[in-house]
């Protein structure tokens, strides 16, 4: 009897025939083991019905199917041997399975017959799988104590207790790590193995495990690696640094600090050099140079940076000079008022009051004397003039100390004019002899003094 119901369902197993439309959602359906599984079955027909009649069979690779259960109209008909795992209300096709287990994995399939006119026939076929849930893996890292870089090579495993048909993926900082020259992965892809280790392979790293109903992603691990020492290099908190060189002002304190990036951290040294001699000064990251404490006003130190765990270490040059001269505060000149600003304005200051000066005296009647009042008051005014002349030399003279060189052809020039013009001036006034009162005798005696004029 079941040969002959088999043999009519293989006859009408190609699809839908004319009038009755069977759907279901998706042909492969994922189940948990323990839990209930829904197998939704819709279906349609267009044409007038007296019986509906709906089978389920159940098949595994290179097995017969097997009866299930079956309904006409509203009235089932289970297998004896199923009745109590299998649940179906007709006239809704769709099947539930409760509990699920692992000898439910196979496939199953729905036949749904329509009398009317005729026989209207359709199927489907769906697909269950069954699985454990994948448990929360854990990765493990050999050596645990860390690797050295191009020296070391390290293994990470990742395993999950629970969980049936699993699939891993390694994780670096959030994205799948790939094969490469470093990286390789064991068959079931459960094992990540870095051969050598570098700086680049430091990272978070996790495992990710997945099976069709579900997935776990284990706690983040960072690898162990030794690395260094890079980039070494010198700063500081003052100076003027140009290149690898350090302008410090006399009687500064200057702190410089000696960093490369490394792990574990660097044990620094630092060695100064004079005379073809080294000798080391301090250990540590920092050092504190006060300028006024140097022997030399130009000094040469070495900053030695050591990994103790790779065994690698770099140095790195530098040249301190002492200055008297701020040249810090000349490269920044604009944020304050200069010397030479300060100088010029006070000789203006100066030059413009011995002018009124001269003004108001040449204007303002002599007391006293009423003879040769002209000449008297052009020997006066060339002695103001003497004085300020002798006032911008002195201002000239100040200006070279603070700039050096700076001023020399400006200096000599006005010098020269200077003197042109004081010889010119005197010969003319002391051409002719002035009278002989206590003034005038006086001026003489003031010219003869300080300028040396030959009468």
């Amino acid at each position: 009897m079941w040969l002959k119901f088999f043999t009519t369902f293989l006859s009408f197993a190609t699809g839908a025939c004319s009038g009755l439309r069977v759907t279901v959602p998706s042909h492969t359906v994922h189940g948990i083991r323990g839990q209930a599984l829904y197998l939704p079955v819709h279906y349609g027909f267009h044409t007038p019905a007296s019986d509906i009649q709906i089978i389920w069979l159940f098949e595994r690779p290179h097995t017969m199917p097997k009866y299930l259960l079956g309904s006409v109209n509203k009235s089932v008909v289970p297998d004896l041997e199923y009745q109590h795992k299998f649940t179906m209300m007709p006239p809704n096709a769709s099947l539930l399975i409760n509990p699920l287990q692992f000898s439910d994995e196979g496939n199953y399939i729905v036949k749904v017959n329509i009398q009317g006119n005729g026989t209207l026939s359709s199927s489907q076929k769906i697909q269950v799988t069954v699985d454990d849930p994948v448990t929360k893996p854990v990765v493990q890292i050999h050596p645990p104590s860390g690797s050295v870089e191009y020296v070391g090579n390290m293994t990470l495993t990742c395993q999950a207790e629970g969980g049936t048909r699993l699939v891993y993926q390694w994780l670096k900082n959030g994205r799948p790590a790939h094969t490469s020259s470093t990286y390789s992965f064991s068959p079931q892809n459960n094992t990540l193995h870095i051969a050598p280790v570098t700086k680049e392979d430091i990272g978070n790293y996790s495992c990710l495990v997945r099976n069709p109903v579900s997935e776990m992603e284990s706690d983040i691990i960072m690898p162990i690696i030794y690395y260094g020492p890079y980039g070494l290099q010198v700063n500081s908190d003052k100076g003027l640094k140009v290149g690898e060189v350090f302008t410090v002002d006399l009687g500064e304190a200057i702190l410089f600090d000696c960093s490369a990036d490394s792990y574990p951290p660097n044990t620094y040294s630092w060695i100064r050099r004079t005379d073809n001699t080294t000798h080391i000064i301090k250990h540590g990251p920092r050092l504190e140079v006060a300028s006024e404490k140097v022997a030399q006003k130009t000094t040469d130190y070495v900053c030695c940076a050591y990994n103790n765990i790779t065994g690698r270490q770099d140095e790195t040059h530098f040249t301190v000079i002492i200055t008297s001269v701020g040249l810090e505060k000349l490269a920044q000149k604009g944020k304050s008022l200069s010397p030479l600003a300060s100088i010029t304005g006070i000789s203006l200051f100066l030059i413009i009051s011995m002018c009124l000066l001269f003004l108001w005296k040449k204007y303002q009647p002599y007391k006293g004397q009423k003879q040769n009042t002209g000449k008297l008051k052009h020997f006066q005014a060339m002695k103001m003039f003497w004085m300020t002349s002798e006032y911008m030399n002195l201002l000239l003279f100040q200006m070279l100390l603070v700039f050096p060189g700076s001023q020399a052809d400006l200096f000599q020039s006005l010098m020269v004019y200077r003197d042109k013009i004081c010889t010119v001036q005197y010969m003319k006034l002391f051409s002719t002899s002035l009278p002989s009162s206590k003034t005038s005798q006086s001026e003489l005696s003031w010219a003869k003094q300080h300028i040396r004029v030959k009468f």
